[in-house]
């Protein structure tokens, strides 16, 4: 069983839905601590501007799990975010097909920590919007006592893995030879490659939310993220 393990972030980039599609089971690693200036709570838009931060204001605070940070009171935020995406891509050719469930995201739905928030639409939008079918758990559900790498290892033999698949972010500190010696395959993901689709405001900007894929490519989408390896070969 392939198993990914990767922390939720906010409305993150094509490759990260890539690397859920590889995986039969990818569980949400949460419980680990916040880091600010990360893609936890921020990622980036195309606008007429260029790329932009698209950020929820949590605070800077780092002495805390990322499942413990709370969302702003109120719902300016939200408010916030939902007119910036309305204004960013409103004639966007498939805004007006996703445009209900954001605005019910950000205007009519009230969410309490970052965590709940990431991952429902992390799951919302690979199941719902582009056809993925693996598999979602959260680490805090398994019963776990490591640290770090270890805690890793301990997550994939809980869940029976035969594979664990990593970001190439990862190999400045995963040793593929623990890996081995438990009897597990390492993958690196190759983020290589990805085609260019139909973006507005040109030129292309391809490190943007999964968002502007979907608005300007609609049930295209997937070939843009792992279709266009499976054309070619």
């Amino acid at each position: 069983m392939k198993v990914v393990i990767n922390q939720s972030n906010y409305l993150p980039w094509k490759g990260y839905f890539d690397l859920i599609h590889d995986a039969d089971l990818f569980i949400f690693h949460d419980d680990l601590q916040y880091t600010k200036n990360d893609w936890r709570n921020r990622n980036k838009l195309k606008t007429a501007a260029g790329a932009s931060w698209f950020t929820i204001p949590v605070g800077a605070d780092e002495h805390r799990l990322i499942c413990e940070v709370r969302l702003p009171a109120g719902d300016d935020w939200a408010q916030r975010h939902w007119r910036r995406l309305e204004e960013n891509y409103r004639h966007a050719p498939f805004f007006a097909r996703y445009a209900p469930f954001f605005r019910s995201v950000y205007l009519e739905r009230r969410w309490a920590t970052l965590s709940e928030l990431n991952q429902y639409l992390i799951e919302a939008i690979a199941r719902e919007f582009l056809g993925i079918t693996t598999r979602f758990a959260d680490s805090r559900t398994y019963a776990l006592k490591e640290k770090k790498q270890e805690r890793v290892l301990e997550l994939l033999r809980a869940t029976g893995a035969t594979s664990y698949i990593s970001g190439p972010a990862a190999k400045s500190y995963l040793e593929e030879s623990r890996f081995t010696a438990a009897g597990l395959k390492l993958v690196w993901k190759d983020y290589t490659g990805y085609p260019e689709y139909p973006q507005r405001h040109p030129p292309f900007e391809p490190a943007v939310s999964i968002i502007d894929l979907l608005f300007n490519t609609g049930p295209e989408a997937p070939h843009y993220i792992w279709g266009w390896r499976e054309s070619r070969s």
